[in-house]
């Protein structure tokens, strides 16, 4: 292995002859090679190449496979807008941010509704827009309020997304259907659905309210209603609230812990008590429900079982009913077949009769 190594370092040194002086090899485990072995020479790097490169992204980057584009999810309101502001100046400012439609601007009001391609810019958008400053005051992004949205209770846990979209889709285009699950993925036995306009979602609630969509072979009906909306992700910050008279009472102390024996821990206290009140309340109404379900699923189970059994014993009274047509058929033609035999038989004995008397005279 040593020979070898050698001869795979003194090949070099046999190619440039040229050079007078002797290799060394060193092992790679002598320390003295880091401190031996030449540094590489410094790149010469044109000034072109220290410069910064700009990142481009393309907008359809931000588009998850299979989203919908300029749903109502996409839409921003914007409020605060100068007097002055044009629709122009309003689309120029969201330029960067794609292709924009359903433009709308009411200069008298100040404010106004852009609709983004896609969800992901629709955020981009109101996180660097929110609060910009124009005409000397800031402007306020946040989404619009989705008005064909439906919250979809009492589902099946067998229900995915596919199958709600399907379901709904009778009623008009559907832009979102998604089941709610909780932390662990589960089915949590309600969905929400996002129409595309506000006379789909109200021809699908007049529908399930006056009938029953049933989306298994469970009769277990679904139970929709209009989304409440919140905004759980702005909130309200400290800059939006209204510096009222009683704001300013209010906000006369810091928050703090109620000491034990005032004024204030007493009905703190009682608060506390009777939300507790409600709170046990809650739990026995949903006990309650759950036990009603319960009762009702096994009623159900029940009748299904009753009803199987009913429809087999139809089917096997028709069964029997067709068989017994059937041998009636059978046994009126082996009558006919009985009759048309001895019809037969009957001219054949008179011709037999008549060639006897015939031989015999």
């Amino acid at each position: 292995m040593a020979s070898r190594n050698l001869q795979q370092v003194s090949n070099p040194s046999s190619a440039s002859a040229a050079s007078p002086q002797p290799q060394h090899v060193h092992s790679p485990a002598d320390p003295r090679e880091l401190t031996d072995t030449a540094a590489p020479p410094p790149l010469d790097r044109s000034p072109a190449d220290t410069e910064p490169h700009e990142m481009t992204v393309s907008l359809k980057n931000f588009r998850r496979p299979g989203e919908k584009t300029f749903t109502q999810r996409c839409r921003l309101f914007v409020g605060n807008l100068p007097s002055d502001m044009t629709e122009d100046d309003f689309k120029k400012m969201f330029s960067k941010y794609g292709e924009a439609k359903e433009v709308f601007i009411n200069r008298d009001r100040g404010f106004g509704f852009i609709r983004l391609e896609t969800r992901t810019l629709a955020e981009i958008a109101k996180a660097e827009l929110d609060g910009t400053i124009l005409g000397n005051r800031p402007i306020r992004i946040r989404f619009a309020t989705h008005g064909a949205a439906l919250t979809v209770r009492n589902l099946s846990p067998v229900v995915s997304n596919e199958l709600l979209e399907q379901a709904f889709s009778q009623f008009g285009p559907v832009e979102r259907a998604v089941v709610v699950v909780d932390a662990r993925g589960r089915a949590t036995g309600k969905g929400i659905v996002e129409f595309a306009n506000k006379p789909a979602a109200r021809k699908a609630l007049d529908r399930c309210a006056d009938g029953a969509l049933l989306l298994t072979m469970s009769p277990r009906p679904v139970i929709i209603e209009p989304t409440e909306q919140f905004d759980d992700e702005d909130g309200l910050p400290e800059k939006l609230l209204q510096k009222s008279a009683q704001y300013h009472k209010e906000r006369e102390q810091e928050p703090r812990f109620a000491q034990p024996g005032t004024f204030e821990f007493e009905y703190s206290s009682r608060w506390k008590a009777l939300d507790e009140m409600e709170k046990q309340q809650r739990e026995q109404v949903e006990r309650n429900i759950q036990e009603a379900k319960e009762k009702l699923e096994a009623e159900m189970e029940a009748a299904k079982h009753e009803h199987q059994l009913m429809m087999m014993r139809q089917d096997l009274m028709r069964r029997q009913e067709e068989l017994r047509r059937l041998e009636e058929l059978r046994n009126q033609e082996l009558q006919k077949r009985k009759q048309i035999e001895m019809r037969c038989a009957v001219p054949i004995c008179h011709l037999s009769s008549i060639l006897k008397i015939s031989i015999l005279s």
